[in-house]
């Protein structure tokens, strides 16, 4: 049997070539793709429901630690020991006013209930009770025999409402934090209760909403705390249909779990607070359906790979072949005509030994050369970036083949080049080392290889040496300006990229190229108020003058401005001593630290004419300040004189400006509780009307006053208070409703400890 052609061979192995690793990449990306998506899901999940544990145990941890300062007070402890009537007002406000600060949106307790079987008595939202009259007094009272002095429970609502405000229940169970009292002693024969409505919980939940999700609370007995259906809130969790006891007790971490005809995967945190159980439910099927999806995909993709890569085999196979065809046809015009019929390997007929030489000859040559760039490169980049020695800098570039062009140059300036913006829908940003490779091609081929050196990429931003050999500055800048033109169209052209080009002072010695890549990275940050896509010289950013590093301190500059506004004249003096031991800490020639120097000048003199200040109060002389300041010698002089001439003077000014201000903002804050003391008036009100902090306000209103804000208002309004008493008619539920009391009761209660008598007592007095 003839043996095949190595055509045929080498077709039949790019095939198997191709469909391997296509087949296995494909089933590899299924498997580990559907597992992904399972286990990140679980992972969600998971997360979400130790989330959402920590904000229902830090809720219940604040509402225990709430309760436990409202059972240990004093007013409690007084009650506990009476049998409380309707008499007793003042205690039983008291305790009220105690339990009413536990009632706030953060702990979302709706009500506090106290029960003293012992002195037959009830207290909660609605009112005082007698214990023994009320509708549900045996359940109330079954919680004494709980084994646990604090326990967390789930009650029905109803238990404790009274029967005129039963229809208005919202939730139909309530959480319940229930205390037996007296803490200390060991008979109880008290309760305190916590109730948080169930509805609430769902706050905390902060799930998606997606058809397949669902999440629910279970607590210690295995009662559903709260799910998406309320119906089954206080129910047992086999009522779910999802799960039950003896599964939820033996879980350990995600498991799979029927409802009906759907299954689903279902992940349970187990609290250590106080043994509830926080569950999370994904459906199977829609997780399964999410991997068929990629399913689909990936076999889509895999079908066309497949043939592209099939078809690449049998072209590449050819095209492989016609040197190999094209040397054996040759070959055999050189062979004896008897060895024409010979079955042999093409191969043989070539030679091992010229194939293997011509294949390392070629190797050797390839590896040397991308050696060669990979060195290149890396030199200049260690140049752009001022790590090597200027004294080696010119050696080493004439070493790898600059020594021609740069004895030619006489201006030399740095290009640096970044890519604006990516177009998502046809790169990412993985793209972006092969598009600057693609835009450095582009740089190779456009700019002349005499007039640059090798265009390299550091930290994503092309950078390129361009030279020429004109000695004045202004044709140099016009070449190199119209080249980077040229360059920024050719790309947008050839890649539809968008480029922004930056470009350094010229300069004529290579000890200045670190300086002139900083330059170029400079002038690119511009892009921040011009846009992409501009061509920006360094020339027109700094006047003309080469990149300076300095640090200038620029946040000890705005506290020294805020303390001078503010007229702390201690702070400004130590701020402004801080600030100009930066700028002199640095080292720089004399004739630099003017700048930094009148810098401080400038900003200080902004600062003058903004607030409105006339230059006169400052600087009485003609003379220019600019001028005084460059002919102070040292340090300690300079700092005297900003002192003297700016900053002192200025704090002074700002200083009698409070003064002046404070008086009349306390007098627009007498107005407003004078006209609006009857509303809800509160000091961020007068803040926003008066258009100034509210902090800032309290301050000046209690230096002016020696009140606070809020005691003037009280003060004010019990002034009204005591008019209205004696001058009309008006009840004493209309002025508490009109002084903005919500219960007339705290009305009487602030009355009497103000004036020592009721209101009614002080009309009677008035009018008698």
């Amino acid at each position: 049997m003839r043996s095949l052609s190595f055509l045929y061979k080498l077709t039949i192995f790019g095939f198997l070539l191709a469909t391997l690793p296509v087949i296995f990449i494909g089933v590899f990306a299924y498997m580990t793709s559907s597992s992904e998506i399972e286990s990140r899901v679980n992972n969600g999940k998971m997360q979400l429901l130790m989330q959402t544990s920590a904000n229902v145990e830090q809720i219940l941890t604040t509402v225990n630690h709430t309760l436990n300062q409202v059972i240990n007070s004093t007013v409690m402890r007084k009650a506990m020991e009476q049998p409380l009537t309707v008499n007793d007002f003042s205690t039983y406000n008291d305790l009220s006013m105690e339990l009413r600060h536990m009632q706030s949106f953060d702990t979302r307790v709706e009500d506090v209930v106290l029960v003293n079987v012992e002195q037959n008595w009830m207290i909660k939202n609605s009112g005082l009770y007698r214990f023994d009259e009320y509708e549900y007094k045996e359940q109330l009272a079954g919680l004494l025999a709980q084994p646990e002095d604090t326990v967390w429970m789930l009650n029905p609502t109803k238990w404790f409402y009274s029967e005129e405000s039963a229809g208005n229940v919202g939730c139909p169970y309530t959480i319940s934090l229930v205390k037996k009292l007296p803490t200390t002693g060991l008979e109880k024969y008290a309760l305190a209760i916590a109730n948080i409505p169930t509805c609430t919980l769902s706050e905390f939940l902060q799930y998606e909403q997606e058809a397949f999700a669902d999440m629910m609370i279970i607590d210690e007995r295995n009662r559903i705390l709260l799910h998406p259906n309320e119906e089954l809130i206080g129910s047992p969790v086999q009522q779910s249909g999802l799960i039950d006891e003896a599964k939820l007790t033996a879980y350990a971490g995600p498991f799979t779990a029927k409802s009906g005809s759907r299954e689903y995967s279902v992940s349970v945190h187990a609290s250590g607070f106080n043994g509830w159980k926080y569950l999370s439910a994904v459906s199977v099927d829609d997780l399964r359906q999410e991997s068929r999806k990629i399913g689909i995909y990936t076999l889509y993709v895999c079908l066309l790979m497949l043939a592209l890569s099939m078809l690449a085999a049998w072209i590449g196979s050819r095209r492989m072949y016609s040197p190999i065809q094209k040397l054996l046809a040759l070959m055999k015009e050189r062979l004896p005509e008897e060895q024409h019929s010979k079955p042999a390997n093409e191969f043989q007929l070539i030679g091992e030994q010229v194939q293997h030489l011509f294949q390392s000859n070629s190797k050797l040559e390839k590896e040397v050369s991308q050696h060669l760039q990979q060195v290149r490169a890396f030199s200049l980049i260690k140049a752009y970036q001022g790590q090597t020695k200027p004294s080696e800098l010119a050696g080493k570039l004439e070493q790898f083949g600059y020594g021609k062009q740069l004895p030619s140059w006489r201006s030399m300036a740095v290009i640096t080049l970044q890519i604006d913006a990516l177009d998502k829908e046809r790169f990412g940003r993985n793209d972006l080392d092969l598009l600057l490779f693609a835009v450095q091609n582009v740089m190779e081929e456009l700019v002349d290889p005499g007039s640059r050196l090798m265009p390299v990429t550091i930290d994503q931003t092309l950078v390129a040496l361009i030279g020429g050999a004109d000695n004045e500055a202004k044709p140099f800048t016009d070449y190199v300006y119209a080249l980077t033109e040229q360059l920024q169209r050719s790309i947008q052209q050839y890649l539809q990229l968008q480029v922004s080009i930056g470009i350094s002072l010229p300069f004529q010695s290579l000890d200045y190229l670190p300086l002139a890549y900083r330059e170029g990275l400079e002038a690119l940050k511009h892009r921040i108020k011009l846009g992409v896509g501009i061509i920006m010289q360094y020339e027109k950013l700094n006047s003309g003058q080469h990149f300076l590093l300095l640090n200038y301190p620029n946040q000890t500059e705005a506290d020294l401005l805020d303390a001078i506004k503010l007229a702390e004249q201690d702070k400004a003096r130590e701020l402004l001593k801080q600030l100009l031991q930066s700028i002199f800490s640095a080292a720089m020639s004399p004739q630099d630290y003017q700048i930094p120097l009148a810098r401080l000048l400038n900003n200080l003199i902004i600062a003058v004419q903004e607030s409105g200040i006339g230059m006169s109060r400052i600087h009485e002389t003609n003379e220019s300040l600019y001028e005084e300041l460059f002919e102070l010698q040292i340090a300690h002089e300079i700092e005297e004189w900003f002192w003297l001439k700016l900053v002192g003077p200025l704090a002074s000014i700002f200083r009698d400006r409070q003064n002046e201000q404070y008086h009349n903002i306390s007098e627009k804050i007498i107005d407003l509780i004078h006209r609006h003391y009857d509303t809800d008036l509160t000091l961020e009100e007068c803040a926003s009307r008066l258009h100034y902090n509210a902090n800032y306000l309290s301050s000046v209103f209690r230096k002016e006053t020696n009140l606070s804000f809020s005691e003037y208002l009280t003060t004010y309004r019990f002034m009204m208070a005591k008019r209205w008493l004696s001058e009309t008619d008006m009840s004493i539920k209309d002025i508490a409703a009109r002084l903005q009391y919500n219960n007339p009761q705290n009305f009487i209660r602030s009355f009497r400890k103000l004036e020592g008598m009721t209101p009614g007592q002080y009309r009677d007095k008035q009018t008698g």
